[in-house]
């Protein structure tokens, strides 16, 4: 299974880690044989969000860079277990690594049974039912780990056209979910204490998609440090949490959530996680942001949707810096509609509902296509640069 981070209060802090020339691969793009619809997405965050609240689970050298692919609702690398790739999701908001959600992921000749049995659920939208664990050979992005902790699933639930996921979150989250460990280092963990990488540090670069095209090989991680190609001006740095729900996660304190003039929340903790599609806001935020920009939610989609375009910013302000989404940025592009099953003529937010307790902010995927993040485990730290 991998992790990568801890979690400290909020201020928000102005330096920067190693930044190295990051090796980048060429990735085809990966075709996407069905997104389900745009409602079961909007309540896959939502039973992420629950399943945040809940528990768990029962039971150097330069940095590196490797592709991901935008399949629009998640974004999915192409990581070699034993010398066999499996296209698995990118998620900061779990943390630990498993394949089998398409075919079998049963152990390789380079790897060895650990005798464990895992469960996994909640985050993962993995069902809790006992799978075995293998130690084999991963490699992504050029770096490998000879012998790294894998869950084997027997069965899951939520995936489509992926095969499993791979956790960047904290190693803590892996605390119970092995029979045979406490918890499991993490990828990042591994790398970093065999000397692969000299900071424990992962870029994410994500950009949005291309008019209606629906799986771009758009994106990049960099493993143990950044890539400044990908980002223009400096990156702000603001300390996670440690105490709170959102604690648990790559979590941050936001001071504030603002529509044109309208404060809508002034203040809230949240996650930032790449597993997550939407970005979700408390529940009298998101009010709020309907009230001010004229809309309302739609049942058929569940996502909230407009009869006149809104022409405001809507602003996530963590510490004293504001990350600005335009109209452009937040609303879904027409170009989509057809894909998700929209009505034309109308207008749709990548803003939802995130609930009225507990951990009830995701700054998910949508946001983080126009910002690069990183996520640094070193010196418990998330940081934001504007998206090159």
């Amino acid at each position: 299974m991998f992790f990568a981070a801890l979690l400290t209060a909020a201020v928000a802090v102005s330096a920067s880690p190693v930044e190295r020339q990051a090796k980048t691969a060429v990735l085809s793009l990966k075709h996407v044989s069905n997104v389900t619809s745009i409602k079961n997405i909007v309540s896959k965050g939502q039973a992420r969000m629950t399943a945040f609240n809940g528990p768990h689970a029962v039971g150097a050298s330069p940095d590196a860079s490797g592709p991901v692919t935008n399949e629009d609702v998640s974004y999915v690398a192409p990581v070699s277990i034993g010398g066999k790739t499996w296209d698995l999701i990118v998620d900061t908001g779990s943390s630990n690594t498993w394949c089998g959600a398409q075919s079998s992921c049963e152990k390789t000749s380079t790897g060895k049974s650990t005798g464990g049995t895992v469960c996994i659920h909640g985050a993962l939208q993995m069902d809790p039912n006992t799978d075995l664990t293998a130690a084999d050979k991963v490699t992504f992005g050029g770096l490998s780990v000879s012998s790294q902790s894998i869950g084997a699933a027997s069965t899951s639930s939520g995936f489509t056209s992926v095969d499993g996921i791979i956790g960047f979150g904290p190693v803590d989250l892996t605390e119970g979910t092995v029979s045979s460990a406490n918890t499991v280092p993490t990828f990042m963990d591994n790398l970093y204490s065999q000397g692969s990488i000299s900071t424990e540090v992962l870029g994410v670069s994500f950009s949005p998609e291309s008019g209606s095209d629906t799986d771009d090989a758009n994106g990049e991680l960099t493993l143990g440090g950044t890539d400044s190609s990908k980002y223009s001006g400096s990156i702000t740095y603001h300390p996670t949490l440690t105490s709170g729900s959102a604690s648990e996660y790559w979590g941050l304190s936001i001071a504030s959530f603002t529509y044109g003039s309208t404060t809508l929340a002034s203040s809230a903790t949240g996650i930032v996680d790449t597993g997550t599609t939407l970005i979700y806001i408390p529940t009298t935020a998101y009010n709020k942001f309907l009230s001010a920009a004229g809309g309302k939610t739609d049942s058929s989609s569940g996502l909230a949707l407009f009869t006149t375009k809104p022409t405001s910013n809507f602003i996530i302000k963590v510490g004293t810096i504001s990350y600005t989404l335009t109209p452009a940025q937040y609303l879904v592009p027409s170009a989509q509609y057809s894909y998700y099953g929209l009505t034309s003529g109308k207008y749709y937010a990548w803003i939802n509902d995130g609930g009225s307790s507990g951990v009830n902010t995701i700054i998910g995927q949508k946001f983080l296509e126009n910002y690069y993040s990183v996520f640094d485990t070193t010196n418990s730290r998330i940081g934001f640069a504007t998206g090159a």
